[in-house]
Order: C-alpha cells, then sequence, then structure tokens
C-alpha cells in the first residue's frame, strides 16, 4: 500500500524577500518533498524574472516585502 503525502500549504503569488534586505521573489509553487521532510519551492526573483527553487522552511521565516 502507498502511502499520500499531501504537500503543505505555501503563499503562492506572495512577494517576499530572502532575509530583511535581500532580493524580492514571488513565491510560485511546490516543486518536491526532499529527503529531509522538507520541500522545494519554485519562486521568481521580482527584478530579473529568473525562476529559482527555495526550501519552505526558509522561506516561511523570510519577510514580507514591502
Amino acid at each position: 500500500m502507498h502511502t499520500v503525502i499531501l504537500p503543505p500549504p505555501v503563499p503562492t503569488g506572495r512577494i517576499k524577500s530572502f532575509g530583511p534586505v535581500g532580493p524580492k521573489y514571488t513565491v510560485g509553487e511546490i516543486l518536491r518533498q526532499l529527503p529531509d521532510g522538507d520541500w522545494m519551492v519554485e519562486v521568481t526573483l521580482v527584478e530579473t524574472g529568473e525562476k529559482v527553487e527555495h526550501k519552505l522552511t526558509n522561506l516561511r521565516d523570510d519577510p514580507e516585502a514591502a
């Protein structure tokens, strides 16, 4: 029997920053679960449009961008 693991909710569409003075990013969708139980989320850098991956636990610690 397979266990289905549902991803946690993420604040998709919210704009946050990497730490208090880091670049701003828009939160995207969950990508995959990591072996340590954390989740990778796709985020888009506001200034460049580049898409990168960011750990959900780190994303939750990042402040809302002003």
